[in-house]
C-alpha cells in the first residue's frame, strides 16, 4: 500500500557537521520519525521562493503538509513592530510557509501545525502573535527551560467535539510546551478548540469547515504517546484515496 507524502517545512539555521559550518536546511528527527512510526513518507521542505509564488508546485506532491517548530516569525508578516525578544527571523521561510499553508487549506489537504507552525497557521489567514509571553501572561511556565522539554508539561483544556478533542481522545490533554509567543487576534475562519489551564492561552486552533486543519501550540512529535501526528497521516491516506485529490 502506498504510502502518504507528508511535507515536512524545514528551519534555514548555521549549522556545524563534520569539518563544515553553513547555513542549513534544518529538521529535528522526532517530526520525521513520528510520521515514519505512523506509515508515512517523509519530505522535507525547504524554503524556495518560486514555490511561494506557485504553492501548486510542492502541494501537488503531497497528501498532507506538516508545519513544524522553530524560530519566530518576522512580525511583518502580521503588521507588527518587533519587540526586542523576537529574535532569528527568516522571511523567506515566513513567506514559503504562508503560501504552502494558504494552498493546502484551499484545496483541504489535511494541514498540522506544530508550535511556530500553529502560529504560522494563525498569520497565514490573518492573525498575528504575542511577540512574548511572559509580558502577557505574567509568567514562563510555556517554556521553562531554554533548548528543553524538562518541567514543560501542562494541561490543554480541549473543546467537546473538536477536531483536537477527537484527535486525541480527551478533553483535558496533558502537552509537552517550549514556546515564548503565542496566538493574538485570531485568523479568518479559525476557531479555539484548546486553551491552557495555566491562564487560558489558546494552545489548539481549528478551521471548521475543512476536514484536518489543525494547529496545536505543543510538541506532539516529541511525545511518543501522542496521537496527533498519526492522525495527520491518517487524514493523507483519505485525502490521497479521494477522487478529487490534485
Amino acid at each position: 500500500m502506498k504510502r502518504p507524502v507528508i511535507g515536512i517545512c524545514t528551519a534555514l539555521e548555521p549549522a556545524r557537521w563534520s569539518v563544515w559550518e553553513q547555513r542549513a536546511a534544518l529538521l529535528g528527527a522526532d517530526y520525521f520519525e513520528a510520521v515514519q512510526r505512523a506509515g508515512g513518507l517523509a519530505l522535507l521542505l525547504v524554503p524556495d521562493a518560486d514555490v511561494a509564488a506557485d504553492p501548486a508546485q510542492v502541494l501537488d506532491l503531497i497528501d498532507g503538509l506538516m508545519l513544524a517548530g522553530g524560530a519566530d516569525l518576522d512580525p511583518a508578516s502580521y503588521g507588527r513592530e518587533p519587540h526586542p525578544k523576537t529574535v532569528d527571523v527568516v522571511p523567506e521561510r515566513d513567506a514559503f510557509e504562508v503560501a504552502l499553508a494558504r494552498g493546502a487549506i484551499e484545496r483541504d489537504m489535511p494541514v498540522l501545525g506544530i508550535c511556530r507552525g500553529m502560529q504560522l497557521i494563525n498569520v497565514a489567514l490573518g492573525g498575528s502573535l504575542l511577540q512574548h509571553l511572559p509580558e502577557s501572561v505574567g509568567h514562563e511556565d510555556h517554556r521553562r527551560v531554554l533548548g528543553s522539554f524538562d518541567g514543560a508539561d501542562h494541561d490543554v483544556e480541549l473543546v467537546e467535539g473538536s477536531l483536537a478533542a477527537t484527535t486525541t481522545g480527551e478533553r483535558v490533554h496533558s502537552t509537552l510546551s517550549h514556546h515564548h509567543q503565542g496566538v493574538d487576534c485570531l485568523g479568518t475562519g479559525l476557531v479555539v478548540s484548546g486553551s491552557s489551564v495555566i491562564d487560558g492561552l489558546p494552545e489548539a486552533i481549528e478551521v471548521p469547515d475543512r476536514a484536518f486543519v489543525l494547529g496545536v501550540q505543543w510538541h506532539p512529535e516529541a511525545d511518543a504517546g501522542s496521537p496527533v501526528v498519526a492522525a495527520l497521516v491518517q487524514a493523507a491516506s483519505r485525502y490521497a484515496a479521494a477522487p478529487s485529490a490534485a
